[in-house]
C-alpha cells in the first residue's frame, strides 16, 4: 500500500494533513542522522485503539534498531504509551529510562506532529544507548540540532511551508558536512567534512566566530533565507571546485534562533556531468553527419535513376533510396535527442507517410492504420527495426493489392517489459503458393528475416490467406 493510501484511506486524514505528513517523510532523514536514531511515524486509527505506522527511517550515522519493515503495521495503544502522551499533551515526551523490548537498551522520544491547530501524528525517535560514550563536539552539535528540529515538528514549523523536495537526491546530507550558525550568521561549529569542502573552494579553514560573509563566496541568498526563516539551497563554484549548500533556519517560538547548513562537495560529479554532456553532443553530431551523408547518397541515387532507361533498374534504385531514407530518419531523431533512445512511434509514422507519398499512386486508395505504442527504443534496436518496417510496408503496398484499387494496411505494436511485438496486416490477395524467401522477387522479405533473427534476435513469421497477409515480428528488448 502506498503512503497516500495509508494516510488517506486507513488513517482517514484529509489531503492537506496527508500532504504535511508526506513532507515530514520527505525531510526527516536529516532528523534521523542528527539523532543517531531510528524514526517511526504513527497516526491514530479512527474508531480503534491502535496506532498505524505510516513511515520508517533508518539513520546513516548509526546502526538501526529495526531490521524489519514496520510500515503498514498497527500497534495497540498499550504498546506505545508515549505516542498517546504526546498526542494528549501536545509536547515532546522523553523517556527517562531505556526500554528493552527490542533486545537492546533504547531511549525513546515521542514528537507530536502539528498541522495548523491539530495534532495529526507522532514521530518516535529511538536511539540505541548500548554503545553510549562521552560524546564528541560533532555528536553534541548533532544532538542539539536534532532536539531543535524535533521541537519545530511539535510547533508545526518543520518541515518548512512550501519547501521543495529534492527529487534527484543531490541535496546535501548530514554526513556530507554540517555547519552551525547563530541567528546573525556567525559560525558556531563546522564538521571536518564541511571544512574540507570549503578548503576546496580556497578557504584555508573555518573558525568559530567567523561570519557567513567571511567564508562563503556567495553569502547573501543564504543570509536572506536565514533571516526570513525559510530554507535555501544553491551551488557555488570557485577554484575549480563545486559545493552544494543548504541552509535550514532553526526556529524557536516563531523566531530564528540559528541555522543548520549542510554542505556537499560535488566537484567530481559536475566534471562527470560535463564530460557526459560533451560526449552526448559529440554523438548527436555524428548522427547528424550520418543522416546528412545518407541523404546525400540518396539524392545521388535519385539523380542516377532519372538517367536510367530501364524501369526495372530505376525501381531497384528507388528501393535503395527508401531504405537509406528510413535509416536516415532514425539518425535524424537521434541527432535531436539528449540520450541514445528514440520515440519509435514517431519514426514509424514518418516511414508510413514517406511510403504513402512515394509508392501509392492516384489510381489506388490504400489506407494506413497505426495501433498501440512501441515507446522509446535504443538506437541499436530502432535502426534495424526502421529498415524492417520499411521493407514490410513496401512489400504490402507493391504486392498485396494486385488487381485491386483499394485496401487497408494495419500496423500494430504491443509492448511488454521484455518484448516488443510488431504486426503488419493487410486485407490483400495473400502470399503466392510458391512463396520462398530465396526468390529474388522476395529480396525485401529475406532482408526482413535476416534483420529480425540476426540483428534483433527475434522471430519473424508470415501468415497468409485469401483474406490477406500478416507479418509478425517479436523481438526481445534490451
Amino acid at each position: 500500500m502506498t503512503p497516500d493510501e495509508l494516510l488517506l484511506r486507513r488513517a482517514q486524514l484529509d489531503r492537506q494533513e496527508a500532504a504535511h505528513l508526506q513532507q515530514v517523510l520527505a525531510e526527516w532523514q536529516i532528523l534521523a542522522d542528527l539523532s543517531f536514531a531510528d524514526l517511526l511515524l504513527f497516526v491514530p486509527v479512527p474508531d480503534r485503539r491502535a496506532y498505524l505506522c505510516v513511515g520508517q527511517m533508518r539513520p546513516y550515522t548509526a546502526q538501526t534498531i529495526y531490521l524489519e519493515d514496520l510500515v503498514g503495521e498497527e500497534f495497540p495503544v498499550t504498546d506505545r504509551p508515549m505516542v498517546g502522551r504526546a498526542l494528549a499533551e501536545g509536547r515532546v515526551i522523553r523517556d527517562a529510562d531505556p526500554e528493552w523490548s527490542t533486545g537492546v537498551p533504547v531511549r525513546e522520544e515521542a514528537i507530536p506532529v502539528r498541522h495548523g491547530d491539530r495534532l495529526i501524528g507522532v514521530v518516535t525517535r529511538e536511539a540505541n544507548v548500548a554503545t553510549a560514550r562521552l560524546p564528541s563536539a560533532l555528536e553534541l552539535t548533532y544532538l542539539q540540532t536534532a532536539g531543535e528540529l524535533a521541537q519545530m515538528i511539535a510547533d508545526g514549523t518543520f518541515p518548512y511551508e512550501g519547501s521543495i523536495v529534492d527529487e534527484q537526491g543531490l541535496s546535501p546530507r548530514v554526513g556530507d558536512g554540517v555547519i552551525r550558525l547563530d541567528a546573525d550568521g556567525e559560525l558556531t561549529y563546522a564538521s571536518p567534512n564541511a571544512i574540507s569542502a570549503y578548503r576546496r573552494l580556497g578557504r584555508q579553514g573555518l573558525m568559530v566566530g567567523e561570519r557567513l560573509a567571511e567564508f562563503e563566496p556567495e553569502p547573501q541568498p543564504l543570509l536572506d533565507a536565514l533571516k526570513a526563516g525559510r530554507p535555501e539551497e544553491g551551488e557555488v563554484a570557485q577554484e575549480g571546485a563545486s559545493v552544494l549548500r543548504r541552509v535550514l533556519p532553526l526556529l524557536a517560538g516563531g523566531e530564528v534562533a540559528g541555522g543548520l547548513m549542510l554542505v556537499r562537495e560535488v566537484t567530481e560529479l559536475r566534471r562527470t556531468e560535463q564530460a557526459l554532456r560533451i560526449k552526448d553532443a559529440t554523438i548527436r553530431e555524428i548522427h547528424h553527419r550520418v543522416k546528412n551523408n545518407l541523404q546525400t547518397v540518396a539524392s545521388l541515387l535519385r539523380l542516377q535513376g532519372r538517367r536510367l532507361a530501364s524501369s526495372e533498374a530505376r525501381e531497384e534504385l528507388a528501393e535503395s533510396v527508401r531504405r537509406m531514407s528510413s535509416i536516415a530518419l532514425v539518425h535524424e531523431t537521434l541527432s535531436q535527442e539528449s540520450h541514445q533512445r528514440v520515440p519509435f512511434d514517431h519514426i514509424a509514422q514518418r516511414i508510413v507517410d514517406m511510403l504513402a507519398d512515394g509508392l501509392v499512386g492516384p489510381e489506388t486508395s490504400i489506407s494506413f492504420e497505426l495501433q498501440g505504442e512501441a515507446g522509446q527504443l535504443p538506437a541499436e534496436v530502432a535502426t534495424p527495426l526502421a529498415l524492417v518496417l520499411t521493407e514490410l510496408l513496401q512489400n504490402s503496398v507493391e504486392h498485396a493489392f494486385a488487381g485491386r484499387d483499394a485496401g487497408t494496411i494495419r500496423l500494430t505494436f504491443a509492448r511488454t517489459a521484455a518484448t516488443l511485438r510488431l504486426e503488419l496486416a493487410d486485407d490483400g490477395v495473400g502470399l503466392p503458393e510458391d512463396f520462398s524467401y530465396d526468390s529474388m522477387a522476395n529480396l525485401g522479405l529475406s532482408i526482413v528475416r535476416t534483420l529480425a533473427e540476426s540483428e534483433l534476435g527475434g522471430s519473424f513469421t508470415p501468415t497468409s490467406s485469401d483474406q490477406g497477409t500478416t507479418f509478425t515480428l517479436v523481438l526481445p528488448l534490451p
